[in-house]
């Protein structure tokens, strides 16, 4: 049986610091940043600015990260160029899933269930793109 075990407060700590350079370099706001990872905007500046932050974030928090993380591993497969993997997400995308909106303003709606179903579709374009 898997198990879900939470990150130490250093892996929390450097993970929402990573997670946000990856959110900003999508060209989300401040705004959907904090909603994407469901922070508080002291928190969302703390981490810019290098201080101690995120040390006591949740599970699902965490799972944020970790989809964050998860859709810029599987952009950087899909994309050899790097402009397209960080500025995929801001595009607007026609599938039904997302309805002309980019993936970053699906995300930005700030239910885990919008990251989660992002994170799928994106990992799916991983596939499609291995021979």
């Amino acid at each position: 049986m898997n198990s879900i075990r939470a990150l130490t407060q250093e892996q929390s700590s450097t993970g929402l610091k990573v997670a946000l350079r990856i959110i900003n370099a999508w060209q989300a706001t401040p705004a959907q940043a904090c909603s994407i990872l469901r922070i508080s905007s002291s928190t969302y500046r703390r981490a810019l600015k290098g201080l101690a932050a995120g040390r006591r974030l949740d599970l699902d928090q965490q799972q944020r990260i970790g989809l964050v993380l998860g859709i810029h591993a599987s952009l950087r497969v899909v994309f050899t160029n790097q402009a397209n993997v960080l500025g995929f997400p801001a595009l607007k995308n026609d599938n039904p899933f997302f309805e002309g909106r980019s993936p970053v303003e699906v995300m930005a709606q700030g239910d885990l269930i919008s990251i989660y179903e992002t994170f799928k579709r994106i990992q799916h374009l991983e596939w499609l793109a291995q021979p």
